[in-house]
């Protein structure tokens, strides 16, 4: 009955959202900006001045633009496009106002293009028409390209082949983990069921509020990871029953009511990290943590009701041929920690003080780009380079300058004559002004009531000068002008808007990481009755983070590599990753904390002693730590594979904090400083505790050696412990 309900539900989302279709929004302005208030000025003064306006720009290897073929061929082109259906306005080179869109040296011209809807309201084929339309153009010497929102539509990633690598990475590890082609297949199933269903669902959630382009991506991308994650967790717990002797029932309810109630308690916790986005009150962010929030839900409600139902299913093929042959064979067996992660946990046991050292000196070493962190937002000249996106933003940057493609919008009410008279006289004083490389004349709406000028910078939209401008024109320049009148001038446009959506995400940034951080250590006290565990989980999440963002200033901002791995060239990060990787990683750091402490802590009320406790957690857990962690590095570096700047910035952030996470911190770091501080780890002041509420939460699978004991009264089981047939880690000295 599960299964069918999934399944229909799966299909029912999926078929709602390819009916109604998606409806995304990338709406960057931020209510009480400047930029924000210059948008709704030009909207409210100019109606018809916000629909996109995108670009067609060509260029001749060979003699200028104005040859007559060139400018025969490209008239014709342009008459096309202007009888498209979406397209309010085709603005040209060859007319008598248009000679500025000509190069200097006469081997460049672009036509601007005006839809009739902004960029998010254009349907993907309208923009494709315009495409084709112009592509027709190219010919030997003529180089057509387009660039601008609209036209980016056209070139988001098809397909899934990220998705596809993805799975089948993660199925090869759980193949190798499981032996069991049935077993390790049920994770795959479950999370591609769940993520599916979201999928769906993000589409038709972006029909109720603003939800950016790469919400379902990025849904995906988490879902996948923490999906397979999860059900790893359970049908392993599923498997150790089925080795205990357990039946197949009884062995599916137990990990469902341990495991399962861990998972319950891994996503809440993810979901209420997310969910803190909604404290930043930025509208473009509530629909990514909506999104993000709804597939981890739907995660956890398959691991708990879908992948129990497979299991029993599936029936002992839970286990390989080889494993049910030897339990037909040779009864239950314990499982004792041996091999690699035995003699791990007891090397770091004798050696916690270099261990410590080199692992602070990793995190520290990586995270160190992080200094030079410049947030902003890609445009598109961080495009791969075979794009059309690409080429003609550097097609007008080497015939223009690079300013031409992010000008800047000057926007004002103006009061009359004295008002008319100032902004005409602005005009000599904007273009003395350090970094501006032109500037166009007022322009006055019908009834004269508001004014804007568009001014182009010498630099880049990205450049840090740019940004600098920005700020002169605000502070300095701007003010002056406004002295004696009754002009309120402000500065919008992509830079300006880019900026300032920074600036109030950096701004709230501190209150955020605060209450997230916060309440994490409010759940790690609750459960472990310390005050030196919830500190230590703080640092290890400001420590994967800053590593995490060093990584990615290295290949996204110093362009190391990037251009190789297809994602275009350098560029300034994205100033909303911050806030979602925190939210992100908080969840996942988590629950890999609470999974190895949990067992730590048990071992340590169970005998007092730290140094057994900290050996035997990190002994019993760090071979499924590492396992799932493999699985969700595989996941989310696959997503590099999308063609897509922002979830490959995602993926590969993603992925080095997992990595680090798990392999330096988790393994290395954290038991290294645990066996240093001794006793210290768990102490707690009396009045404290005895206020606090008190919470059980059952680890993912640090219950072994608790199962072991209770599973020994079977006669075989408690003749191979007395034989000792496997070197216990309970009983190694380190």
């Amino acid at each position: 009955m599960a299964v069918l309900l999934w399944l229909l539900a799966f299909g029912g989302v999926s078929a709602a959202a390819a009916v109604t279709g998606s409806a995304y929004s990338n709406d960057y302005e931020v209510p009480g900006t400047q930029s924000g208030r210059a948008m709704q000025l030009l909207q409210d003064g100019f109606p018809g001045f916000g629909g996109d306006s995108d670009t067609v720009v060509w260029h001749t290897t060979s003699g200028t633009v104005r040859a007559a073929d060139v400018e025969q061929t490209m008239t014709e082109t342009l008459d096309k496009i202007a009888d498209l259906p979406g397209i309010a306005s085709v603005a040209g080179p060859y007319d008598g106002q248009g000679t500025g869109r000509i190069s200097a040296d006469g081997h460049t011209a672009y036509a601007t293009i005006t839809f009739d809807h902004p960029a998010e309201d254009i349907r993907k084929p309208e923009a494709e028409a315009v495409v084709r339309t112009a592509e027709a153009a190219r010919a030997d010497g003529l180089q057509v390209e387009l660039g601008g929102s609209a036209i980016g539509l056209t070139e988001t990633a098809g397909g899934h082949l990220a998705e596809v690598v993805g799975v089948v990475v993660a199925a090869a590890v759980l193949f190798l983990a499981f032996g069991s082609l049935a077993a390790s297949m049920l994770p795959i199933a479950t999370a591609l069921v769940s993520v599916g269903t979201a999928y769906g669902a993000i589409v038709l959630l972006g029909h109720a509020m603003t939800v950016a382009d790469f919400a379902p991506m990025l849904g995906m991308l988490i879902g996948l990871g923490v999906g397979i994650d999860y059900a790893l967790f359970i049908v392993t717990r599923h498997r150790r029953g089925l080795k205990r002797g357990l039946s197949v029932t009884e062995a599916v309810t137990g990990a469902v009511a341990t495991t399962g109630r861990a998972v319950v308690f891994a996503g809440a916790t993810v979901c209420i990290a997310l969910l803190g986005m909604l404290i930043l009150r930025l509208s473009f962010l509530n629909g990514v943590a909506i999104a993000a929030c709804l597939t981890v839900v739907l995660t956890v409600a398959a691991s708990v009701t879908l992948l129990p139902a497979l299991l029993s299913l599936i029936g002992p093929r839970a286990l390989s041929r080889r494993e049910r042959r030897h339990l037909e064979e040779h009864g239950p067996q314990p499982e004792l920690p041996t091999g690699f992660a035995h003699r791990w946990s007891a090397f770091v046991e004798r050696h916690p003080k270099v261990l410590g050292i080199v692992a602070l000196a990793v995190m520290t070493v990586l995270a160190l780009p992080t200094l030079s962190l410049h947030l902003g937002t890609s445009d598109q000249g961080n495009d791969p380079k075979t794009s059309t996106t690409r080429q003609a933003y550097d097609l007008l940057a080497d015939g223009f300058g690079p300013g031409v493609n992010g000008p800047l919008t000057v926007v004002t009410r103006v009061d009359g004559a004295e008002d008319k008279l100032a902004l005409d006289n602005l005009d000599a004083t904007i273009r003395t002004t350090e970094g501006v490389a032109s500037v166009t004349p007022v322009t006055y709406n019908t009834g004269g009531d508001t004014a804007y000028f568009t001014i182009v910078p010498e630099s880049a939209p990205q450049s840090q000068k740019t940004s600098a401008l920005v700020d002169r024109l605000r502070t300095e320049v701007l003010p002056r002008a406004e002295t004696g009148t009754s002009l309120d001038l402000h500065v919008g446009g992509v830079t300006a808007s880019y900026d300032d959506f920074a600036a109030v995400i950096v701004g709230k940034l501190p209150l955020f990481v605060g209450v997230v951080i916060g309440l994490g250590c409010l759940l790690l006290l609750l459960a472990f009755r310390s005050l030196g565990i919830p500190l230590k989980a703080a640092a290890m999440n400001v420590a994967a983070v800053a590593a995490a963002f060093g990584v990615v200033v290295a290949i996204f901002q110093w362009g190391w590599g990037s251009e190789l791995l297809g994602l275009g060239r350098a560029g300034p990060i994205e100033p909303f990753l911050p806030v979602i990787m925190v939210s992100v990683l908080f969840g996942l750091s988590m629950d890999y904390q609470v999974f190895l402490v949990s067992r730590m802590y048990e071992e340590w009320l169970e005998t007092g002693d730290n140094r057994r406790a900290v050996r035997v957690g990190l002994a019993e857990t760090s071979r499924v730590i590492n396992s799932a962690a493999v699985i969700m590095i595989s996941v989310f570096l696959a997503f590099v594979l999308s063609g897509d700047r922002v979830i490959a910035m995602f993926g590969i952030a993603l992925a080095s904090a997992v990595a680090l996470d798990a392999f330096v911190l988790r393994t290395l770091l954290v038991p290294a400083l645990m066996h240093l501080l001794g006793a210290a780890n768990w102490w707690l002041p009396r009045w404290l505790d005895q206020r606090l509420p008190r919470i059980s939460i059952e680890p993912p699978e640090a219950r072994a050696a608790h199962e072991r004991l209770a599973a020994a009264t079977d006669a075989e089981v408690a003749d191979v412990l007395a034989k000792g047939q496997d070197e216990d880690v309970r009983d190694t000295s380190g």
